[in-house]
């Protein structure tokens, strides 16, 4: 499976992805989750020009998953990461956040974090099988403290958050 950065061309093609990977969240009444418009394509344009944003590709080298990220406190935190339902369980997302590992160490930071709900079992759960431990929020750095504090004031924590770290 190949990993390369995306091409400005395709950015449309995540907004698709995550919509698409979305829609579990209907399955569990999350649907809140499920119809949140994905980012606009300023905002993917800024990752993309920032060299924290990935896609995996298939054979015809269109994008089947992306990943991006941001620099929050020394490390490199997971912004979003989805995959099209149709290649989910075959170890992208997790292929994803090794090379995002990878980019890391050679930025010498000395851990990724994310944040995610957790009781989703392809997030936090799935998160843990990847590496991430869950920090206790008395640990949290003051850039992790304000990303929970947006997600607040977005609503997301109508369901059980957690903040995840994975040393490298």
């Amino acid at each position: 499976m190949d990993i390369r950065s995306p091409r400005v061309n395709e950015l449309p093609v995540l907004q698709d992805i995550e919509r698409a990977a979305g829609q579990r969240f209907h399955d569990i009444g999350m649907r809140e989750i499920a119809d949140d418009d994905p980012l606009p394509l300023d905002e993917l344009v800024r990752y993309q020009r920032s060299g924290l944003a990935w896609v995996s590709v298939d054979a015809a080298d269109v994008p089947i998953a992306y990943l991006i990220a941001d620099r929050v406190d020394g490390g490199i935190h997971v912004e979003q990461v989805s995959v099209l339902p149709d290649s989910a369980g075959r170890g992208i997302g997790k292929s994803l956040l090794d090379h995002l590992a990878g980019h890391a160490q050679s930025e010498h930071a000395p851990a990724l974090t994310l944040t995610t709900f957790s009781e989703v079992p392809w997030n936090a759960p799935y998160y843990s099988r990847c590496g991430f431990h869950v920090l206790p929020d008395s640990t949290l750095t003051p850039g992790l403290r304000k990303i929970r504090e947006r997600e607040a004031a977005d609503g997301l924590d109508r369901w059980p958050r957690v903040c995840m770290r994975r040393l490298l």
